[in-house]
Protein backbone atom coordinates (compact mmCIF):
# COMPACT_ATOMS: atom_id res chain seq x y z
CA UNK A 1 0.00 0.00 0.00
CA UNK A 2 1.65 3.33 -0.96
CA UNK A 3 2.28 5.45 1.83
CA UNK A 4 0.36 9.57 2.31
CA UNK A 5 3.19 11.97 2.48
CA UNK A 6 2.02 14.98 3.71
CA UNK A 7 4.70 18.28 3.48
CA UNK A 8 3.72 21.45 5.42
CA UNK A 9 4.70 24.65 3.42
CA UNK A 10 2.72 27.13 5.30
CA UNK A 11 3.94 27.58 8.93
CA UNK A 12 2.00 26.91 11.96
CA UNK A 13 0.93 30.17 12.85
CA UNK A 14 -0.03 31.43 9.11
CA UNK A 15 -3.33 30.92 9.38
CA UNK A 16 -3.85 33.38 12.50
CA UNK A 17 -1.30 35.61 11.33
CA UNK A 18 -3.57 35.83 7.93
CA UNK A 19 -6.84 36.40 9.85
CA UNK A 20 -4.90 39.09 12.14
CA UNK A 21 -4.31 40.73 8.89
CA UNK A 22 -7.04 40.48 7.26
CA UNK A 23 -9.38 41.74 9.59
CA UNK A 24 -7.46 44.52 10.55
CA UNK A 25 -7.00 45.57 6.64
CA UNK A 26 -10.81 45.09 5.95
CA UNK A 27 -12.44 46.45 8.42
CA UNK A 28 -10.52 49.97 8.47
CA UNK A 29 -11.15 49.72 4.44
CA UNK A 30 -14.22 52.08 2.60
CA UNK A 31 -15.91 49.83 2.30
CA UNK A 32 -15.51 47.61 4.90
CA UNK A 33 -14.31 43.46 3.56
CA UNK A 34 -13.61 40.46 4.95
CA UNK A 35 -12.44 37.80 2.47
CA UNK A 36 -14.74 34.57 1.89
CA UNK A 37 -11.99 32.15 2.92
CA UNK A 38 -12.43 32.86 6.87
CA UNK A 39 -16.22 31.48 6.62
CA UNK A 40 -14.94 27.96 6.68
CA UNK A 41 -14.22 26.92 10.20
CA UNK A 42 -15.92 23.41 11.25
CA UNK A 43 -19.27 25.35 11.59
CA UNK A 44 -18.66 27.37 8.87
CA UNK A 45 -17.77 23.64 6.08
CA UNK A 46 -20.86 22.45 7.39
CA UNK A 47 -23.22 24.85 6.92
CA UNK A 48 -21.64 25.02 3.30
CA UNK A 49 -22.31 21.17 2.57
CA UNK A 50 -26.07 21.82 3.48
CA UNK A 51 -25.87 24.86 1.02
CA UNK A 52 -24.66 22.46 -1.65
CA UNK A 53 -27.87 20.46 -1.53
CA UNK A 54 -30.30 23.28 -1.60
CA UNK A 55 -32.62 23.46 -4.30
CA UNK A 56 -31.47 27.15 -5.22
CA UNK A 57 -28.30 26.59 -5.27
CA UNK A 58 -26.77 24.85 -8.81
CA UNK A 59 -23.06 24.88 -9.04
CA UNK A 60 -21.47 21.72 -7.49
CA UNK A 61 -24.63 19.51 -9.52
CA UNK A 62 -23.75 21.20 -12.33
CA UNK A 63 -20.07 20.68 -11.88
CA UNK A 64 -20.69 17.36 -10.52
CA UNK A 65 -23.01 16.48 -13.82
CA UNK A 66 -19.78 17.39 -16.14
CA UNK A 67 -17.63 15.54 -14.21
CA UNK A 68 -19.61 12.31 -14.45
CA UNK A 69 -19.92 12.59 -17.76
CA UNK A 70 -16.69 14.23 -19.50
CA UNK A 71 -14.32 12.62 -16.99
CA UNK A 72 -13.48 10.19 -19.63
CA UNK A 73 -12.54 13.22 -22.41
CA UNK A 74 -10.79 15.19 -19.77
CA UNK A 75 -8.46 12.17 -19.17
CA UNK A 76 -7.95 11.51 -22.59
CA UNK A 77 -7.53 14.88 -23.79
CA UNK A 78 -4.47 15.61 -20.38
CA UNK A 79 -3.32 11.92 -20.54
CA UNK A 80 -2.25 12.83 -16.76
CA UNK A 81 -0.09 11.09 -14.71
CA UNK A 82 -0.29 13.68 -12.31
CA UNK A 83 -3.45 15.23 -10.89
CA UNK A 84 -2.94 18.47 -8.98
CA UNK A 85 -5.92 19.98 -6.60
CA UNK A 86 -6.04 23.52 -5.47
CA UNK A 87 -8.09 23.60 -2.32
CA UNK A 88 -8.88 19.94 -2.40
CA UNK A 89 -10.60 19.63 1.12
CA UNK A 90 -12.44 16.20 0.93
CA UNK A 91 -11.66 15.28 -2.40
CA UNK A 92 -15.28 14.03 -3.07
CA UNK A 93 -15.70 15.14 -6.85
CA UNK A 94 -12.07 14.38 -7.47
CA UNK A 95 -12.85 10.86 -7.49
CA UNK A 96 -14.27 11.20 -11.42
CA UNK A 97 -11.40 12.41 -12.52
CA UNK A 98 -9.57 9.61 -10.06
CA UNK A 99 -11.38 7.12 -11.85
CA UNK A 100 -10.92 8.31 -15.64
CA UNK A 101 -7.19 8.91 -15.37
CA UNK A 102 -6.20 4.75 -15.45
CA UNK A 103 -2.29 6.24 -16.02
CA UNK A 104 -2.04 8.25 -12.78
CA UNK A 105 0.48 7.66 -10.52
CA UNK A 106 0.82 10.78 -7.96
CA UNK A 107 -2.29 12.68 -6.72
CA UNK A 108 -1.37 15.98 -5.03
CA UNK A 109 -3.92 17.74 -3.15
CA UNK A 110 -3.34 21.09 -1.91
CA UNK A 111 -5.41 23.23 1.15
CA UNK A 112 -5.03 24.56 4.11
CA UNK A 113 -6.55 22.10 6.53
CA UNK A 114 -4.34 19.49 7.57
CA UNK A 115 -6.73 17.54 8.71
CA UNK A 116 -9.20 17.71 5.59
CA UNK A 117 -5.88 16.15 3.83
CA UNK A 118 -5.19 13.36 5.73
CA UNK A 119 -8.87 12.56 6.39
CA UNK A 120 -9.11 12.23 2.59
CA UNK A 121 -5.90 11.17 1.37
CA UNK A 122 -5.77 8.06 4.03
CA UNK A 123 -9.36 7.63 1.73
CA UNK A 124 -8.06 7.50 -1.43
CA UNK A 125 -5.16 5.57 -0.37
CA UNK A 126 -7.38 2.69 1.31
CA UNK A 127 -9.91 2.69 -1.99
CA UNK A 128 -6.48 2.50 -4.35
CA UNK A 129 -3.45 1.10 -2.95
CA UNK A 130 -1.44 1.89 -5.99
CA UNK A 131 -2.86 5.59 -5.69
CA UNK A 132 0.42 7.92 -4.34
CA UNK A 133 -0.84 10.67 -2.41
CA UNK A 134 1.62 13.12 -1.78
CA UNK A 135 -0.76 16.17 0.14
CA UNK A 136 0.41 20.06 0.81
CA UNK A 137 -0.90 21.90 3.45
CA UNK A 138 -0.51 25.14 1.78
CA UNK A 139 -2.15 28.60 0.71
CA UNK A 140 -2.89 28.08 -2.96
CA UNK A 141 -3.27 31.74 -3.81
CA UNK A 142 0.82 32.31 -2.42
CA UNK A 143 3.79 31.07 -4.16
CA UNK A 144 3.67 27.02 -4.81
CA UNK A 145 6.32 24.68 -5.00
CA UNK A 146 4.85 21.17 -6.43
CA UNK A 147 6.66 17.95 -5.29
CA UNK A 148 8.32 16.02 -8.29
CA UNK A 149 6.12 13.79 -9.39
CA UNK A 150 5.88 12.02 -13.10
CA UNK A 151 4.58 13.95 -16.10
CA UNK A 152 2.28 15.03 -17.77
CA UNK A 153 0.26 16.88 -14.71
CA UNK A 154 -3.43 18.25 -14.60
CA UNK A 155 -3.94 20.67 -12.29
CA UNK A 156 -7.81 20.78 -11.28
CA UNK A 157 -8.96 24.45 -9.71
CA UNK A 158 -12.79 23.32 -9.11
CA UNK A 159 -15.82 24.57 -8.23
CA UNK A 160 -16.05 28.13 -9.37
CA UNK A 161 -13.83 29.15 -6.60
CA UNK A 162 -11.73 31.60 -9.04
CA UNK A 163 -14.38 33.67 -9.13
CA UNK A 164 -14.43 34.65 -5.59
CA UNK A 165 -11.05 36.65 -7.01
CA UNK A 166 -11.15 40.34 -7.85
CA UNK A 167 -9.99 40.76 -11.46
CA UNK A 168 -6.14 41.69 -10.83
CA UNK A 169 -6.00 38.94 -8.48
CA UNK A 170 -7.22 36.38 -11.25
CA UNK A 171 -4.67 37.43 -13.23
CA UNK A 172 -1.62 37.06 -10.86
CA UNK A 173 -3.32 33.60 -9.51
CA UNK A 174 -3.36 32.20 -13.40
CA UNK A 175 0.06 33.80 -14.00
CA UNK A 176 1.01 31.53 -10.71
CA UNK A 177 -1.06 28.36 -12.04
CA UNK A 178 1.38 28.79 -15.65
CA UNK A 179 4.70 29.50 -13.61
CA UNK A 180 4.16 25.58 -12.36
CA UNK A 181 3.22 24.36 -15.65
CA UNK A 182 5.35 22.63 -18.29
CA UNK A 183 4.85 21.79 -21.99
CA UNK A 184 2.66 18.87 -21.97
CA UNK A 185 0.72 20.03 -18.69
CA UNK A 186 -2.84 21.05 -18.49
CA UNK A 187 -5.35 23.34 -16.38
CA UNK A 188 -8.73 21.62 -15.71
CA UNK A 189 -10.96 25.03 -14.51
CA UNK A 190 -14.10 25.32 -12.80
CA UNK A 191 -16.47 28.63 -13.80
CA UNK A 192 -19.84 29.40 -12.65
CA UNK A 193 -22.03 31.24 -16.25
CA UNK A 194 -23.59 34.28 -15.99
CA UNK A 195 -27.19 33.48 -16.30
CA UNK A 196 -30.49 34.99 -15.19
CA UNK A 197 -30.26 37.37 -12.33
CA UNK A 198 -33.19 35.98 -10.74
CA UNK A 199 -31.53 32.41 -10.35
CA UNK A 200 -28.15 33.95 -9.47
CA UNK A 201 -29.70 35.82 -6.44
CA UNK A 202 -31.88 32.70 -5.00
CA UNK A 203 -28.36 30.88 -5.28
CA UNK A 204 -27.16 32.99 -2.49
CA UNK A 205 -30.00 33.43 -0.35
CA UNK A 206 -32.05 30.82 0.08
CA UNK A 207 -35.59 30.51 1.26
CA UNK A 208 -34.30 28.21 3.89
CA UNK A 209 -31.84 31.17 5.13
CA UNK A 210 -28.79 28.46 5.25
CA UNK A 211 -26.79 30.71 3.17
CA UNK A 212 -27.79 33.82 5.55
CA UNK A 213 -26.37 32.13 8.33
CA UNK A 214 -23.26 31.02 6.56
CA UNK A 215 -22.16 34.62 5.92
CA UNK A 216 -22.52 35.70 9.38
CA UNK A 217 -20.54 32.63 10.47
CA UNK A 218 -17.72 34.66 9.56
CA UNK A 219 -18.18 36.81 12.56
CA UNK A 220 -18.38 34.16 14.69
CA UNK A 221 -15.29 33.48 13.40
CA UNK A 222 -13.68 36.83 14.36
CA UNK A 223 -15.41 37.01 17.75
CA UNK A 224 -13.66 33.63 19.02
CA UNK A 225 -10.39 34.00 17.17
CA UNK A 226 -9.99 37.51 17.86
CA UNK A 227 -12.20 38.14 21.22
CA UNK A 228 -14.67 40.64 19.17
CA UNK A 229 -18.08 41.38 19.79
CA UNK A 230 -20.00 41.15 16.97
CA UNK A 231 -23.31 40.28 17.21
CA UNK A 232 -24.66 38.55 14.00
CA UNK A 233 -28.05 39.22 15.10
CA UNK A 234 -27.37 43.06 14.43
CA UNK A 235 -26.82 42.15 10.46
CA UNK A 236 -28.68 41.44 7.45
CA UNK A 237 -27.55 39.18 5.14
CA UNK A 238 -27.64 40.74 1.25
CA UNK A 239 -27.01 39.09 -1.85
CA UNK A 240 -26.69 41.73 -4.62
CA UNK A 241 -26.30 40.90 -8.77
CA UNK A 242 -23.41 43.66 -9.61
CA UNK A 243 -24.85 43.49 -13.46
CA UNK A 244 -21.40 46.16 -14.93
CA UNK A 245 -18.74 43.37 -13.15
CA UNK A 246 -21.17 40.41 -13.60
CA UNK A 247 -20.56 39.15 -10.30
CA UNK A 248 -22.58 38.26 -7.00
CA UNK A 249 -21.70 40.35 -3.52
CA UNK A 250 -22.58 38.93 -0.34
CA UNK A 251 -22.75 41.22 2.41
CA UNK A 252 -23.98 41.75 5.79
CA UNK A 253 -25.88 45.13 6.58
CA UNK A 254 -25.82 46.79 9.73
CA UNK A 255 -29.24 46.96 11.09
CA UNK A 256 -28.30 49.82 13.27
CA UNK A 257 -25.58 52.24 14.22
CA UNK A 258 -23.22 50.22 16.72
CA UNK A 259 -19.51 49.89 17.39
CA UNK A 260 -17.69 46.41 17.30
CA UNK A 261 -14.62 46.17 19.14
CA UNK A 262 -11.49 43.55 18.41
CA UNK A 263 -9.61 43.57 21.51
CA UNK A 264 -6.83 41.34 19.91
CA UNK A 265 -6.51 44.10 17.21
CA UNK A 266 -6.97 47.05 19.76
CA UNK A 267 -9.78 47.99 16.88
CA UNK A 268 -13.09 49.62 17.37
CA UNK A 269 -14.77 49.53 14.21
CA UNK A 270 -17.80 51.69 13.64
CA UNK A 271 -20.65 51.21 11.53
CA UNK A 272 -23.60 53.58 10.65
CA UNK A 273 -26.99 52.17 9.88
CA UNK A 274 -27.49 50.12 6.41
CA UNK A 275 -23.45 49.75 6.48
CA UNK A 276 -22.49 47.07 4.34
CA UNK A 277 -19.51 44.76 5.07
CA UNK A 278 -18.88 42.76 1.68
CA UNK A 279 -17.93 38.93 2.54
CA UNK A 280 -17.75 37.59 -0.90
CA UNK A 281 -17.65 38.39 -4.64
CA UNK A 282 -18.68 35.53 -6.68
CA UNK A 283 -17.91 36.51 -10.66
CA UNK A 284 -19.59 34.65 -13.13
CA UNK A 285 -17.70 33.73 -16.71
CA UNK A 286 -18.72 33.91 -20.32
CA UNK A 287 -16.43 31.59 -22.46
CA UNK A 288 -14.87 34.32 -24.40
CA UNK A 289 -13.80 36.31 -21.30
CA UNK A 290 -12.17 33.00 -19.77
CA UNK A 291 -10.34 32.33 -23.05
CA UNK A 292 -8.90 36.11 -22.93
CA UNK A 293 -7.89 35.68 -19.25
CA UNK A 294 -5.95 32.44 -19.96
CA UNK A 295 -4.39 34.04 -22.91
CA UNK A 296 -3.30 36.55 -20.71
CA UNK A 297 -1.51 33.84 -18.57
CA UNK A 298 0.28 32.14 -21.15
CA UNK A 299 -2.38 29.28 -21.08
CA UNK A 300 -4.18 28.32 -24.78
CA UNK A 301 -8.09 27.36 -24.08
CA UNK A 302 -8.71 23.89 -25.85
CA UNK A 303 -11.53 22.22 -24.28
CA UNK A 304 -15.07 23.72 -23.16
CA UNK A 305 -17.43 21.51 -21.51
CA UNK A 306 -21.05 21.99 -19.81
CA UNK A 307 -23.67 20.93 -17.82
CA UNK A 308 -26.77 19.91 -19.95
CA UNK A 309 -28.86 23.35 -19.37
CA UNK A 310 -25.48 25.47 -19.57
CA UNK A 311 -25.09 27.07 -15.94
CA UNK A 312 -21.40 26.04 -15.48
CA UNK A 313 -18.28 25.24 -17.41
CA UNK A 314 -14.98 22.79 -16.86
CA UNK A 315 -12.21 24.13 -19.61
CA UNK A 316 -8.94 22.47 -20.46
CA UNK A 317 -6.19 24.76 -21.29
CA UNK A 318 -2.61 24.06 -22.24
CA UNK A 319 0.93 25.55 -22.44
CA UNK A 320 1.51 28.08 -24.87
Amino acid sequence: MSPLHVTRTLPEDATEAALRADVRDGLTATPKTLPPKWFYDARGSDLFEQITELPEYYPTRAEREILAGRAGEIAAASGARTLVELGSGSSEKTRYLLDALTDLDTYVPVDVSESALTQAGQALIDERPGLSVHALIADFTARLTLPATPGPRLLAFLGGTIGNLLPAERAVFLSSVRALLTPGDSLLLGTDLVKDETVLVRAYDDAAGVTAEFNKNVLTVVNRELGADFDPGAFDHVALWDAENEWIEMRLRSRAAQTVKVPALDLAVHFTAGEDLRTEVSAKFRKQGVGTELAAAGLELTHWWTDREGRFALSLSSVR
